[in-house]
């Protein structure tokens, strides 16, 4: 993901990025100040607190909305007017890799599109999916427990609206050739803009047909096969990353063969990595670890443990047990988190997602609350920087940002517990105010990230493998794609220290070996070191 204008002619199967490769999700407005638009707010973090540490920004959904923070969108081709231009857009494209989502399953209820569809003319008339209260919807899948179809008095008579998400949020119709003309004019505004990495929001849901699941339907692979051919003949070097919340080998999925999407979130790590340090116990996370197939040259994992929305639970399912997934969500719960439900294909109201900060969410253990909060919060991220893939971390990871109960409270949304807005000055002051933790959670996640982005056994496509030393002792080994660099990566994930018998590891006798994290020389293979509780070392026979 060079930044670049020049024309460039990426090959198929080119890994168009590197180890230095980091993205910061946030929203345009997630740090305010008074008569400054925030676009320009973010831009002066990025450049003064960020510095150049993280290289990529994905600006969560900055058009006119009418609700849900955003992904109910009124004019695709419009910056909010609160957050700022497309000058400030442009601005921030211009020193970093820029990550836009593309709203694409629905629009908002009050777009022009929608009401020229209550018209019953104009554009937008016919970009709408419309069912009959008796068409046969049962396996419907979907992640919202509200009526699915709206009812709508249009010039063309009475018709039912398809609503996957809330009846704000209309799904579009795309057996009509029409509204995939619409968004291909609106891809070509956004990489005129400076766009180089496209987020497909719930692109699983996008295609319907009445009788069947409506999810992951073939029509939905074609789609995103034919986005991607059409954005890379615009642009070789844009790449495009699925948001599919959904069971793990339904998700894997949309790498297709290599020909769908470049990236796909990896949706199973956030339950499951809180899971290990929440109970003291890998076995799960080291389970699907080992399962996952290395993504293909010109494919990645987009990691994250902390997004704008929930720790998700169906991508849990299948690898988490019934009884731990009710512990984890008790858990949370006990800690101060919301749940958000649906409606299961049985008609069961099950729990679809945890709302919570992750600071907050590492609090303590499934016995209670504890000293260890710091500690387990910095070893999650030690455990994802390291991974095969790209790191995505939320600014309120970054920032240790912990749950907003007053704009819960205003909204009523659970997912606002972990959406604060960070007045400029008020972070500021937390950030130099030493007693709290924000600064020492900044200052600590940006040293690691700054050993990371310098390890070429980092990058998001060098080899991993999963080592077996316990259920206490998580971790994995990577090697660069010119097989010269070797990193163990290892972490206590429990709450009692470890010994970690160095012998375990395979340190060949001929190397140097280093510890990347504390930055100490290995001088003695056969030694024991003894890991803290949520302690991460990185072990390698190249110092950068």
């Amino acid at each position: 993901m060079r930044l670049s204008s020049e024309v460039v002619v990426v090959k198929p199967f080119t890994n168009q990025w590197s180890e230095e490769d980091i993205i910061l999700i946030t929203y345009g407005d997630s740090i305010i100040k008074a008569d400054q638009p925030p676009l320009q707010t973010l831009k002066h973090f990025l450049d003064t607190t960020i510095e150049n540490t993280i290289n990529s920004v994905h600006i969560l959904p900055f058009f006119p909305y009418s609700s849900d923070d955003g992904f109910a969108v009124i004019d695709y081709s419009s910056v909010n007017e609160s957050l700022g231009t497309w000058q400030d857009i442009e601005d921030i494209s211009k020193d970093y890799h820029l990550m836009s989502d593309l709203v694409i399953n629905h629009c908002s209820s009050r777009s022009a599109w929608f009401d020229n569809f209550v018209k019953g003319e104009g554009q937008g008339s016919d970009y709408f999916f419309t069912a009959l209260p008796d068409d046969n919807l049962t396996d419907v899948v979907r992640p919202r427990t509200s009526p699915l179809l709206k009812e709508v008095e249009t010039g063309n008579g009475k018709k039912f609206v398809w609503c996957t998400f809330s009846h704000d949020q209309v799904d579009f119709d795309f057996r009509n050739p029409e509204v995939l003309a619409a968004f291909t004019s609106i891809i070509r505004q956004y990489l005129d803009i400076g766009v180089k990495i496209f987020r497909l929001d719930a692109i699983a849901f996008l295609w319907k047909v009445t009788g069947t699941t409506c999810i992951n339907l073939p029509e939905t692979h074609e789609v995103v096969r034919l986005l991607r051919t059409l954005i890379e003949s615009a642009e070789p070097q844009a790449i495009i990353i699925t948001e599919t919340n959904i069971p793990n080998t339904q998700n894997l999925t949309y790498f297709g063969n290599a020909n769908e999407a470049h990236g796909i979130y990896n949706f199973s790590l956030p339950p499951l990595l809180l899971n290990t340090l929440l109970t003291g116990n890998c076995l799960y996370l080291k389970r699907w670890l080992m399962s996952m197939p290395p993504s293909q040259d010109g494919t990645l994992y987009f990691n994250f443990i902390a997004s704008h929305d929930g720790i998700g639970l169906r991508p849990a399912e299948g690898l988490l047990s019934e009884n731990e997934l009710d512990t984890l969500v008790h858990t949370v719960e006990n800690f101060g988190g919301k749940i958000s439900w649906r409606t299961s294909d049985t008609g069961e109201q099950k729990a679809y997602e945890m709302n919570i900060s992750l600071y907050d969410a590492m609090q303590g253990t499934v016995d209670g609350k504890d000293q260890w909060n710091f500690e387990r919060f910095i070893c999650a991220h030690a455990i994802m920087f390291a991974l095969e893939g790209i790191p995505g971390i939320y600014i309120h990871s970054l920032l240790g940002t912990q749950n907003d109960y007053q704009k819960l409270a205003n909204t009523h949304h659970n997912r606002s517990i972990n959406r604060r807005r960070w007045q400029e000055n008020a972070l500021e002051e937390a950030l130099a105010n030493k007693s709290l933790h924000h600064a020492r959670v900044l200052s600590t996640l940006k040293s690691l990230l700054n050993t990371r982005i310098k390890q070429p056994a980092f990058h998001p496509n060098a080899t991993q493998f999963t080592l077996h030393l316990g259920l206490q002792l998580f971790g994995f080994w990577r090697q660069s794609q010119d097989r010269k660099q070797s990193i163990f990566c290892v972490s206590n994930v429990s709450d009692q220290p470890i010994t970690l018998p160095l012998s375990e590891l395979n340190l060949i006798i001929t190397e140097s070996w280093f510890e990347l994290i504390s930055k100490k020389e290995i001088t003695e293979l056969t030694q024991k070191i003894l890991l803290t509780p949520y302690q991460t070392v990185w072990i390698s026979n190249v110092i950068t």
